[in-house]
């Protein structure tokens, strides 16, 4: 990999170490926007920079080590990128902790054909809902009260209607031939 050559330059880099619930995690980051050779070979649009980000964990006497790799579409500091792909993964863990504790997501047992996929834009779509329901008691508590009180799931089941309906009409307005039209003249 580009990054990994002892040659190669990252324009930027940046380390960081964290000691917390008795383990040690040490994350290096390097970024890199010396890509021309990337674009010439995948002409990926937007790409701006790479960055590779390496973890190595010490808990007791045990250590380990994880690389990942990442496209940016800006060119970044080394320290941005180390805060962007740590915002991305607690966005992730938080989506995950929200449909396995409130949806029991890890539990379902459906595995054959588009049944998980299915499934699963159903909790996302049922989350989205919920998020959106404007009182102020837990995700559990409103599926609950959902179960519960038909009032309250016609509200629901209204709002994910509107929901719809709001993203169908952008949806049209940014493809709509007016609309192409317009962004071409805001161009010129």
């Amino acid at each position: 990999m580009f990054l990994d050559d002892p040659l190669t330059k990252a324009t930027t880099e940046h380390t960081t170490v964290d000691a917390d619930h008795g383990r040690i995690e040490t994350r290096g980051i390097s970024v890199s926007t010396d890509i021309d050779w990337l674009q010439e070979r995948h002409r990926w649009p937007g790409l701006e920079a790479i960055g590779k980000v390496t973890r190595t964990r010490e808990t007791g006497d045990k250590i380990s080590t994880e690389t990942a790799y990442y496209l940016f579409s800006t060119p970044i500091t080394a320290e941005r990128g180390g805060e962007v792909v740590r915002s991305h993964w607690g966005v992730e863990n938080r989506l995950h902790w929200r449909l396995d504790v409130t949806m029991n997501e890890d539990a379902a047992r459906n595995r054959m054909d588009n049944g998980p996929h299915n499934l699963a834009v159903l909790r996302h779509m049922a989350l989205n809902v919920m998020g959106r329901e404007e009182s102020k008691t837990s995700l559990r508590a409103k599926f609950k009260k959902a179960a519960w009180n038909h009032d309250y799931l016609v509200k629901l089941l209204a709002l994910f209607w509107v929901l719809v309906r709001t993203a169908k009409a952008r949806h049209i307005r940014r493809n709509s031939p007016f609309e192409e039209a317009n962004r071409n003249a805001e161009h010129c």
